[in-house]
């Protein structure tokens, strides 16, 4: 499995939550690995990538509650999501691609098959 998720569950609004996403190709050179999430009845939406070289870039929606990391050595990619609302109740899926991260969903090659998150008022 290229890439596998971790993480999820139930809280309350304003908690945190803390996904994982281990992809053994990541730290290959020229490689990026994003985040999306689709909420129940809409489509899939990116929320944030990080390349192999450490840059990171986040949508609008995320920007300042949202945060992601890589550990290299472990060859994971995590995302940090505090301040949840229940708007934010989605599967969260990582993804891989070649190249630059990118927020145009198609070009990912590689997907998760998601976690789970549910943020309750």
């Amino acid at each position: 499995v290229p890439v596998l998720e971790s993480g999820g569950g139930s809280v309350q609004a304003g908690r945190s939550v803390r996904l994982s996403c281990k992809a053994s190709e990541f730290t290959s050179s020229n490689s990026a690995m994003s985040w999306a999430r689709r909420a129940p009845g809409k489509g899939l939406e990116w929320l944030s990538g990080i390349s192999s070289d450490g840059a990171t870039y986040y949508a609008d929606s995320v920007r300042g509650r949202f945060i992601i990391s890589s550990d290299s050595f472990k060859n994971t990619v995590s995302l940090q999501m505090n301040s949840l609302k229940p708007e934010d109740t989605a599967v969260y899926h990582c993804a891989m691609k070649v190249g630059k991260v990118s927020s145009m969903l198609s070009e990912y090659d590689d997907w998760g098959q998601g976690t789970q998150v549910t943020v309750s008022s």
